[in-house]
């Protein structure tokens, strides 16, 4: 398998950092293809606990590679940090981490900015994390972006800057914000080129040589396919586009080298900020506090619900998805029973998720089947077969649902709490 693409298939926050920290140490590229530092991937390892959010969770395994792709967003105080806390820990970047010059950067007007569109919004707000993606995306397409490629020659950065700033600072000041500094900010942003500048390369060479060479590739994508912004619960989405065809984009990958597809799937169903949750449990029960989460990159609550296999279905066909890797079946644990959504009923009749928007999709009513809990703690089975039979009931019941295979299971978040089915 020359290049495997992990995705996620609800609105993020799946596990995708465990399912990547699994398999990397196979590749020799791990490499990130979009979003921004709007994504985490939190990874438990001998180096201890980290949350990653821009470089590619590969990073671990000292003979991989790491690719930054033209397709990610950076705000680079972010990176460098980022980097700073790896070498901290003994990790060595140097000739293994590589960011394109494509990739667009995040400016103080784009989170500015992303404060601001929400506040005026008022009850209508999107619950952006206000990281200054969707600013940023918005003038990747309307030509008003600044790339690494620009300070390529410094007098092309300045003057973007003095242009940028130009506009900004009056939609900025109309909203109720202060003006930025150009001095400041070109101070700013030239210092953490300086700092970036031995890791920026062109990307193109690399993955092409790699492919033809025979390489391994695993592609990381960020956030979940419900989240992306054609097919996911638009506006309630992010923006960039989080499925797998995003990596030819992205990263430079050609679409007929993708090899393999594997989605992350949780056994339950999470979603953080606004938008639909059909499956949302919306009381103060035992269920709701269960499965309710922190998010690792803005530290906002998770909503928590039961498992909703018409989005998973959709999100497996939509992409391709060969095998399926379950996230999470430890924290199920607990329950006497436990729901499945298998459909959705709308005024009564049957409907699927590509056929509503997201203001409809907050009137469907789920269709559950209830299947019994295990009530055993199953942190520490490393086979399948010494599951409880009810855990692997639950299992086998997703995996005809979604109608793709599960081919490892998740148990605790430890690098080895990870069971392989054959």
């Amino acid at each position: 398998m020359s290049v495997t693409i992990i995705l996620g298939t609800q609105w993020g926050d799946e596990g995708k950092g465990k399912a990547i920290d699994t398999f990397a140490g196979d590749f020799d590229y791990v490499a990130r293809y979009n979003g921004g530092n709007n994504a985490g991937h939190t990874i438990v390892n001998e180096f201890g606990t980290f949350k990653i959010h821009l470089v590619p969770s590969g990073v671990f395994y000292p003979r991989t590679k790491c690719l930054i792709g033209g397709g990610v967003v950076i705000d680079p105080a972010v990176l460098i940090e980022e980097i700073h806390s790896l070498q901290n820990a003994g990790l060595k970047l140097d000739k293994r981490l590589f960011i394109s010059p494509r990739a667009h950067i995040i400016m103080p007007y784009h989170k500015l900015l992303d404060g601001l569109y929400e506040e005026a919004k008022g009850p209508g707000a999107t619950g952006t994390t206000r990281r200054g993606i969707g600013p940023v995306y918005a003038d990747k397409i309307s030509y008003n972006g600044i790339r690494w490629s620009d300070f390529t020659d410094i007098e092309t950065f300045a003057e973007k800057l003095h242009v940028q700033l130009g506009i900004k600072n009056k939609i900025i000041t109309a909203l109720g914000g202060t003006a930025l500094d150009f001095e400041k900010t070109y101070t700013e942003y030239r210092n953490y080129h300086a700092q970036l500048k031995p890791f920026i390369t062109e990307l193109f060479p690399i993955v092409q040589n790699g492919l033809k060479s025979g390489k391994k590739f695993l592609l990381e994508q960020a956030m979940g396919a419900l989240l992306d912004p054609d097919w996911g619960t638009y506006p309630f989405v992010t923006g960039s586009t989080t499925l797998a065809s995003a990596a030819t984009g992205g990263l430079g990958i050609p679409p007929r080298s993708i090899s393999r597809i594997i989605g992350v799937t949780k056994a339950y169903t999470t979603r953080v900020g606004a938008g639909p949750m059909p499956t949302e449990i919306k009381d103060e029960g035992q269920a709701a506090k269960a499965l309710r989460e922190v998010a690792a990159t803005t530290g906002r609550i998770r909503r928590g619900g039961w498992f909703d296999a018409e989005l998973a279905r959709f999100a497996a066909q939509l992409n391709g998805i060969d095998r399926i890797f379950l996230t999470k079946l430890d924290v199920l644990s607990e329950f006497d029973e436990i729901q499945i959504c298998t459909g959705y009923q709308l005024n009564g009749k049957p409907v699927h998720y590509y056929e509503l928007d997201a203001y409809r999709l907050e009137d469907v009513k789920p269709i559950y089947k209830t299947v019994r809990g295990w009530k055993e703690d199953i942190r520490g089975v490393r086979k399948y077969k010494d599951l409880p039979p009810r855990a692997r009931i639950y299992v086998e019941t997703l995996e005809k649902l979604i109608s793709v295979k599960i081919g490892w299971v998740a148990n605790g978040p430890e690098r080895e709490a990870v069971i392989k089915r054959t």
